[in-house]
């Protein structure tokens, strides 16, 4: 066995164990967020309405036959005790929802005056001559020079 070997296959495995690991994370959050959204758009009632319609179907299917079992379901007149914990627990679920009805106050002043800024400001350059004359002539006294020693 040589050592290189095992110490890429080290590596690989670390690497493999990264990645598959981060996929688990990825995956897990999806689901956790789409439990969550779910939740939030009341899927949950949605689908344990689902069960008791089926079991009441089955067990008054179990005494009559299947077609008045389905109407005796969806009837309204024959719901079972999970149709009616649903019920209870959809109407509790609205009532915490019910915002209270106290005014709130406004703190932002309504009567604001907006002043709307110009993209072009006029600007008057000042006036300058140069005539040809002016620009032809040498200067009267040399520039200064720096003597570097």
């Amino acid at each position: 066995m040589n050592y290189d070997d095992a110490a890429s296959r080290d590596r690989l495995t670390c690497g493999e164990t990264r990645l598959s690991l981060a996929i688990v994370f990825r995956r897990v959050g999806r689901i956790a967020t789409i439990c969550a959204l779910c939740c939030a758009i009341g899927l949950h009632w949605i689908a344990l309405q689902s069960i008791a319609w089926t079991t009441m179907i089955v067990s008054y299917a179990k005494q009559q036959s299947v077609c008045i079992a389905i109407v005796q379901t969806f009837d309204g007149a024959h719901p079972c005790s999970l149709c009616h914990a649903i019920s209870k627990g959809k109407t509790s679920e609205k009532k915490t929802d019910v915002r209270s009805l106290t005014p709130k106050i406004d703190l932002i002043c309504g009567g604001r005056a907006i002043r709307v800024l110009p993209l072009f400001a006029p600007f008057d350059y000042g006036i300058c001559s140069f005539s040809s004359s002016e620009i032809g002539h040498s200067p009267l006294v040399p520039p200064p020079r720096f003597q570097v020693s």
